[in-house]
């Protein structure tokens, strides 16, 4: 099984990504808060990859059971329900909703990989979840870091960290032999050295930074806890959703077989 990593998702193309096995690692914050409102009861992420595609979209939907979450420079997109803070999708606005999101990175990240084989919505929130999905499929995967739009380097410290702990955790275990590229290896590395304290690596971050002067520390809190939220968004038809058996305790059989 091979294991790579990419830290500039912006050079990706979607072509190349068909087919492929995908984890999307956006840290700070689309894939931990995809996951956190997924766990809180909401019925679909549909990820977009433009504010103008996630107006269209919406406008052909029900707007009692649809939500448009998602930020630009880490703020709430004007005329959107939501943002891109975990503490905003609680289950009393979530449950049974739809949303559209639309994000700098996170969501761009996901919607060119929507050819994917199989795609995952990882973060260390739910670090094993990931961990068992990579080795319950048993092939190469491909780690995508979503990186930040607009930065000269792209490259995103917290989302490489990320990467480094599946892949640790994923060279520790047992199962079939594993080949790193050199990225991979680069962000095993970099777990090694930063992953002893994921806050204060997180905070130290250039994006850690900037969300820590608009207000949003607790997010990076809640963003460096480890299996605090152990489920698995999947992509499946466009949309993303709990893997079926991580559905929420008390769904019925039928609301599973509908979903």
């Amino acid at each position: 099984m091979k294991i790579d990593v990419r830290f500039d998702p912006f050079e990706l193309d979607e072509l190349e990504l068909r087919g492929k096995n995908i984890i999307v690692i956006d840290v700070l914050r689309s894939s931990t808060t995809i996951t956190i409102a997924l766990n809180n009861g909401a019925r679909e992420i549909i990820p977009v990859e433009s504010i103008e595609n996630a107006v269209k979209i919406s406008g052909s939907l029900f707007g009692d059971v649809t939500l448009r979450g998602g930020e630009r420079n880490g703020k709430m997109i004007q005329g959107f329900n939501l943002g891109n803070s975990p503490l905003e999708y609680t289950e009393s606005t979530v449950k049974g909703k739809s949303i559209i999101f639309c994000t700098t990175n996170g969501s761009v990240a996901m919607y060119k990989s929507r050819f994917a084989q199989n795609l995952a919505v990882g973060s260390f929130v739910n670090m094993s979840r990931v961990i068992e999905f990579i080795r319950e499929v048993g092939s190469d995967f491909l780690l995508i870091c979503s990186g930040r739009a607009n930065s000269f380097s792209n490259f995103s410290l917290e989302d490489a960290v990320c990467a480094g702990m599946m892949v640790q955790s994923l060279a520790g275990g047992k199962g079939s032999p594993l080949e790193l590229t050199d990225s991979a290896l680069a962000s095993q590395a970099l777990h090694k050295t930063y992953g002893r304290s994921l806050l204060k690596m997180m905070k130290n971050t250039d994006h850690g930074r900037y969300l820590t002067e608009i207000g949003f520390l607790e997010d990076i809190k809640i963003a460096a806890t480890v299996d605090s939220y152990p489920v698995l968004p999947v992509l499946g038809g466009n949309v993303i959703k709990l893997r079926r058996d991580d559905s929420r305790p008390g769904e019925t059989e039928s609301a599973k077989a509908g979903s």
